[in-house]
């Protein structure tokens, strides 16, 4: 059976290249970002998979009143194994980012190429690379009349580029989908030798700090309160509990630490000679588990009250976003299954990482259900001539199917 399954992906590339070209022709993209959101995507996907053979799916619809359609899709693709316990979940999302600078792109970023082992076009790494992988696996047993060992499940989700509000937030709320005992894996993130299963990811807020002074002209700056000079001041503060407060090490991530970093910086006055009485700055802080965002706010404020006494300011602070969850633990089911179908496709040893980045398994972690984010890839997201080598694509279906028939 092995041998049936990995053959079929083997001579896979042709429909490889026909999936992601017919899913990139798709823009799915948030109306954050000025698209109509995925519904035309699914809607081809869907009637792509029951083409070819797989037909138990079931839509999970979130309502969005921003978009078109009114909806945001959530697909579930089914194919039942000879256990129907702890199924093999396998987790990708539909939307994309936008193109960006055109001009930097060699070819339209909306219509697949095809070249030296490559495809390119936005989202053929991200997601689709794993979303196509996933697909294929599946379409391993399907299209051979082969049953898995255990049931595969394809979850493609909406929203992940923009905080997944209608996508997995949406289907942990309102629908009961996992079970404990379920292997998870998410295709969103790796490394390019595939070695890399993030198994925790650091606590995450982005805080914006608003510093409310006095106007004045700069030439009087006593009559006034400066609101930018306090916020500098604050921003420095803040940064420093990366030495003074937050000093836990973690060799699971890198780097080791907490970071905590002012970042974005809103434009004040328009002019050079005033002393600006309002100033607004972000900050970023991904904290080790260890900490919780509710102890760095608290820190902050500590702080923030000092300037505010120092410089005759008023300061407030609103989360932009904010998300903790706990790590999957390094000897979960998911983690030794997953290494042992990396070690025997790919010959490597994988293990487990912590990352600073979020990912749509902080929601499921914190959740309850253990989860793990892996594949192998370029690393292309998000750039111009965004790629994803083909060959990474068949070997990354060949370890879920690996996945689907281990007991």
């Amino acid at each position: 059976m092995h041998e049936k399954i990995l053959s079929y992906l083997d001579a896979a590339t042709e429909g490889i290249i026909e999936l992601e070209t017919l899913l990139t022709s798709y823009p799915a993209l948030a109306p954050e970002s000025g698209g109509i959101g995925e519904i035309e995507k699914a809607q081809a996907l869907e009637a792509w998979l029951k083409q070819h053979g797989i037909n138990d799916i079931v839509r999970y619809d979130a309502p969005d009143s921003r978009v078109p359609s009114g909806i945001r899709p959530n697909l579930v693709a089914t194919i039942p194994g000879v256990r129907s316990d702890a199924p093999i979940w396998i987790m990708s999302h539909l939307d994309v980012v936008p193109e960006g600078e055109r001009s930097l792109w060699s070819s339209d970023p909306w219509k697949v190429v095809a070249r030296d082992g490559k495809v390119y076009g936005r989202g053929v790494e991200d997601n689709q690379q794993g979303l196509v992988a996933s697909v294929f696996a599946a379409l391993a047993f399907v299209a051979q009349g082969i049953t898995p060992q255990r049931t595969i499940k394809l979850l493609f989700v909406a929203d992940e580029e923009v905080g997944s509000k209608y996508g997995i937030q949406y289907l942990l709320a309102n629908h009961s989908l996992f079970g404990k005992d379920d292997i998870i894996i998410i295709p969103d993130g790796g490394s390019a030798d595939g070695t890399e299963i993030e198994i925790a990811e650091k606590n995450l807020c982005w805080l914006k700090v608003i510093t409310q002074g006095k106007q004045t002209h700069a030439a009087m700056p006593d009559k006034g309160s400066n609101a930018f000079l306090a916020a500098c001041d604050l921003a420095l503060r803040i940064h420093k509990l990366e030495l003074t407060v937050f000093t836990a090490r973690n060799p699971l991530f890198n780097p080791d630490r907490s970071t905590i970093n002012p970042t974005k910086k809103e434009a004040n006055v328009p002019n050079v000679n005033t002393i600006p009485g309002e100033d607004v700055f972000y900050v970023d802080m991904r904290l080790l588990p260890v900490y919780s965002v509710a102890r760095a706010l608290e820190e902050c404020r500590r702080l923030a009250n000092a300037v505010e006494a120092e410089y005759n300011v008023k300061i407030r602070f609103e989360i932009v976003q904010s998300n903790e969850s706990r790590a999957t633990p390094a000897d979960a089911p998911v983690v030794r299954l997953l290494s042992d179908a990396v070690r025997a496709v790919y010959g490597v040893e994988a293990k487990p990482i912590g990352i600073g980045g979020g990912t749509v398994g902080a929601y499921l972690r914190k959740a309850g259900f253990d989860c793990v984010v892996w594949s192998r890839m370029n690393e292309t997201a998000h750039q111009p001539n965004e790629s994803a080598d083909i060959a990474n694509i068949i070997g990354d279906a060949k370890v879920f199917a690996m996945l689907a028939m281990q007991d």
